[in-house]
């Protein structure tokens, strides 16, 4: 059967995030669990997590291999290996921007955390998130499901039906893009902020609001310019930063 070079960058995307979905919920779910009123089966809510999780990645992952070349989009290091050349060459393109970005979130983690309202610090020091989860998680599975997937869908949808597919996007389209994916990506911190038992006061919807959209459209910048692999690098590096650095 001939390669399906589309389906093959998806399928490598999608088990690439699946492992932050893994690593995220065998470790966090457990402890969520020890305060349900009613206890629901440690197995059930992880399996259930982990299924959602996979729809949502296999529906971003194929987007973003359907649709992010067109756009000008990519992930040229997955590209390059899945085609059997030699990845250095964007690997040497992407890591200085990605240290840049990854180090700047990095120490803006490390200052917010000083000014984070008071419930939100208490509430960091019962709920322990493991590092391999941060990096993997935040990393690769938020990237692939806010800047591959979501972010190049709303760059395709003006570009396809305002700008009739003439030429790369335009950079309106671009920048409303990346500054509303990376709000919607700070808005979808509060539900899992309340799982964990805080409570949506003034203060924490902003701090959690405001605290993940800057770095949000940092990422969306470095996907758009370097590739999906630079933000990926960003944010596992900030966290990986902010953890060393705490």
């Amino acid at each position: 059967m001939p390669k399906n070079p589309t389906l093959q960058l998806g399928t490598t995307i999608w088990l690439a995030a699946m492992t932050g979905a893994l690593a995220l919920s065998l470790t966090v779910i457990p402890q969520l669990l020890e305060n349900t009123p009613q206890p629901i089966p440690t197995g059930m809510a992880i399996a259930a997590s982990i299924a959602q999780t996979a729809i949502l990645l296999a529906l971003a992952a194929w987007a973003g291999a359907a649709l992010s070349r067109p756009l000008g989009l990519g992930a040229p290091v997955f590209e390059a290996m899945l085609s059997g050349t030699s990845a250095w060459p964007a690997v040497k393109r992407q890591i200085a921007p990605a240290a840049i970005g990854g180090g700047l979130v990095g120490a803006a983690l490390l200052v917010l955390v000083r000014v984070a309202p008071s419930e939100l610090a208490v509430l960091a020091q019962e709920i322990e998130i493991p590092v391999i989860a941060k990096l993997l998680y935040g990393g690769v599975t938020e990237e692939v499901l806010m800047r591959w997937g979501l972010m190049t869908v709303l760059i395709w949808l003006p570009w396809r039906w305002m700008q009739k597919r003439a030429g790369l996007p335009r950079r309106s389209y671009v920048i409303s893009a990346i500054v509303a994916s990376a709000s919607l990506f700070g808005a979808l911190h509060l539900p899992a902020v309340v799982a964990m038992g805080a409570s949506l006061t003034p203060a924490t919807v902003t701090f959690i609001i405001v605290g993940n959209t800057l770095p949000g459209i940092l990422f969306g910048l470095l996907y758009w310019r370097h590739g999906l692999e630079a933000a990926i690098v960003a944010h596992a590096l900030s966290h990986g930063v902010y953890t060393l650095a705490s």
